[in-house]
């Protein structure tokens, strides 16, 4: 029992430092032991054994996520492998008609898991690996998959400008398991690029398209809840008719595609 209990202490130290690691960004000893409230003898010993199996690297002293993490989240994220199919092409149509980088995230042990990236064509972009776990306490993708905005955002995306990057903008939507009433969010199609290109205002320029790339996500996990003889309207309709639209904001139920029709 006793070893039990040791083993469950230890993982969880490796897991807090995995977390703040991945919050703060390549970080000496002393910041992580500062960071994550632990002596620095304990956070020595857990950060070698994460970097013997490949879950830390270490370059100049600082401590960084390894890339073992990447595989790990790329093996995790084929449990929902329909979700990633079905939103890759309307993540390819996002791209090509921003010209940034787009990306899906799921919801995953109280973070966000990129399960689809798509890179811009330019050569200043950014690059979010599949398989990467970020905090869903900032970006837009986090508040898309937990139903938050900003005050003043339509119902429909959520726009976040250097909140976890600096330089970096990004504009997110939900996506919803079906267009049927009581409907749960299952992801978040995003779009992200420098701010210099999105601007400080990248709703504006982005958030009707990324509102109906997530609408085409929508359709393609199940059927629209409206009658044969009206069909949803098509994604450069949906890009057209949502500019400006206001409600009281992003619901975790399908209110959503009531406000974009």
């Amino acid at each position: 029992m006793r070893d039990t209990i040791a083993a469950t202490g230890s993982l969880g130290k490796g897991v807090a430092v995995l977390d703040y690691l991945a919050a703060a960004g390549p970080s000496a000893l002393p910041q992580v032991a500062s960071g994550t409230a632990m002596p620095k003898s304990t956070v020595h010993r857990v950060l070698s054994a994460l970097l013997a199996h490949g879950l830390v690297e270490r370059d100049a002293g600082a401590y960084r996520l390894g890339s073992r993490l990447v595989e790990l989240g790329r093996l995790a994220s084929q449990r929902l492998p329909g979700v990633a199919e079905a939103a890759t092409p309307a993540l390819l149509w996002l791209r090509d008609e921003t010209g940034e980088s787009t990306q899906l995230y799921v919801a995953e042990g109280g973070r966000r898991v990129c399960i689809v990236s798509i890179e811009s064509p330019h050569s200043l972009r950014t690059i979010v690996a599949v398989g990467a776990a970020l905090p869903m306490e900032v970006g837009s993708a986090g508040r898309a998959l937990s139903g938050e905005r900003h005050s003043g955002e339509p119902a429909g995306w959520t726009e976040s400008v250097e909140e976890r990057e600096a330089g970096v903008a990004s504009v997110s939507a939900p996506v919803y398991s079906s267009f049927h009433a009581g409907a749960s969010i299952v992801a978040a199609v995003s779009v992200s690029g420098p701010v210099e290109r999105t601007t400080r205002e990248p709703g504006k320029r982005y958030g009707p398209l990324v509102e109906a790339a997530a609408r085409r996500v929508t359709e393609s996990l199940g059927p629209p809840a409206v009658p044969p003889s009206s069909p949803p309207a098509s994604s450069s309709e949906q890009a057209r008719t949502s500019t400006g639209k206001k409600s009281s904001g992003l619901a975790t139920t399908a209110s959503w595609p009531a406000s974009t029709s």
